[in-house]
């Protein structure tokens, strides 16, 4: 994680911030989200009866509360140390049970941690760090996955309880601890942090360090009523918020558990509970595995479109696969799992879009925020259109969808490389609009 030339005493503070950062924001992620797909798939639908659509108008109901609290929850980072903010949140979300209140305070999780990354780490620090976290997300679906499989095995009906049911308990006991870890060691943001285990030296380090990179890093500005033309004002916030509103549909094969619904509704072959849980970890582990190769190459060269295209491709070949129904089941299998590799897209696109960002704090904030935002509002709607849990096992509309989001997500893709290019070219940021506005009114002085 260190290059060559970085010193000793910034190789200990990463290592510290590394730790204590990664460890809390990596454990707090995910695991509660993932555990309505699988109890679905392991008898939820059943005992309670559910028909048509209605497992994802469950899901809609928890991302409408997700899109309400996006951009909030990220200033409300700015102005409340994240803390106590974050752990609290975490809390609220682990003992309530109301969907849409769920994805209100659980918005704050994700890009809230991808709002601390850019405060604490350069550019060519951030793909690594996102692509961790981003695949701790996919550790949680993993694990939740072996989960769901050991606890129907071993409570199925123990003290009168199904077994999908008991998943939701023993998520919920995991999230109090992991809670109150980071109400102790999280560090806030460089510019304010207190944290027991930086000592005075490593704090101003911790600032100093972010002056000295390629790019100018973000600073802590004080909160300013300006914010909302600043940001419409730029290209940034309208590409970065297209760019993953269009991109973040890749992932539909995993959020929506595609193979796990394909498994359950298969035509000729019966799946036992276990094994419907347990095989499409598969796609997860490809995940794992594309998410952090090419997030550690993409720091190594600073360039991120790539990404994009390698997993637009690869979805392409998911779909078409899959289209084709007459093909075994084996290459069924192989599209599944190949589709794992949309992920590694999330952690560049976020990566990126605090670098596109880094001279001006609170900008960045709201375009994180909008942009997971926007792909939510998107989500709302279109597993209802284009996965219906009536249509599996083919899913014939969403692979359609899905070859036509990877066009897209090319079309995307190479229109932000080209406006951030131009951005560099011209040499336009926010502390050049502000040293052009000082120079001006010393010409005014002068004269």
């Amino acid at each position: 994680m260190f290059s060559t030339t970085t010193a000793k005493a910034e190789r200990r503070l990463l290592l510290k911030i590394d730790w204590f950062i990664l460890s809390y924001c990596c454990l707090m992620v995910h695991l509660d989200r993932s555990n309505i797909n699988n109890a679905y798939v392991s008898g939820m639908k059943e005992e309670l009866s559910m028909q048509g659509t209605e497992f994802n108008k469950i899901n809609t109901i928890f991302t409408c509360g997700y899109i309400v609290g996006m951009i909030p929850n990220n200033l409300i980072l700015q102005v409340v140390s994240p803390r106590i903010w974050l752990p609290t949140m975490q809390i609220v979300w682990g003992i309530y049970g109301i969907r849409f209140v769920q994805g209100m305070v659980e918005s704050s999780t994700f890009v809230g941690t991808h709002y601390i990354l850019g405060s604490w780490y350069k550019p060519g620090e951030l793909g690594k760090r996102s692509g961790i976290f981003t695949s701790s997300g996919l550790v949680g679906t993993l694990f939740s996955g072996v989960l769901q499989a050991a606890v129907y095995k071993h409570l199925n009906g123990h003290a009168g309880r199904s077994g999908w049911r008991w998943l939701f308990i023993v998520d919920g006991i995991i999230t109090l601890p992991i809670a109150l870890y980071g109400y102790l060691v999280f560090p806030d943001v460089p510019a304010i942090t207190n944290a027991f285990y930086l000592t005075d030296e490593e704090r101003r380090l911790a600032v100093k360090r972010l002056e000295t990179d390629d790019f100018e890093v973000s600073r802590s500005n004080p909160f300013s009523l300006n914010l909302a033309k600043r940001v419409l004002s730029r290209w940034r916030w309208y590409g970065c918020s297209l760019l993953f509103a269009i991109s973040g549909e890749t992932e539909s094969f995993g959020t929506n558990n595609l193979m796990g619904q394909y498994l359950k509704a298969h035509p000729t072959h019966t799946y036992t509970v276990e094994q419907i849980d347990f095989y499409p970890s598969g796609a997860t582990a490809f995940a794992i595995l594309s998410t952090l190769i090419c997030a550690t190459w993409t720091d190594h060269t600073r360039i991120r479109w790539p990404v994009l295209v390698y997993m637009s491709v690869c979805v392409l070949i998911s779909s078409v696969c899959i289209l084709v129904w007459n093909s075994p089941t084996g290459l069924k299998f192989f599209a599944y799992y190949l589709a794992g590799a949309s992920y590694a897209g999330q952690a560049t696109t976020f990566a990126w879009a605090n670098q596109i960002c880094a001279d001006d704090d609170q900008e960045r904030g709201v375009v994180l925020a909008s942009m997971n935002m926007w792909n939510n509002v998107i989500n709302a709607w279109w597993p209802l259109v284009f996965y219906p849990a009536t249509d599996a096992p083919r899913f014939t509309k969403g692979m359609y969808a899905m070859i036509g989001v990877a066009i897209a997500t090319l079309a995307a893709t190479a229109l932000v490389w080209a406006l951030e290019r131009r951005e560099r070219g011209t040499g336009t940021s926010l502390h050049d609009e502000k040293d052009g506005k000082e120079g001006a009114r010393q010409e005014v002085v002068d004269i």
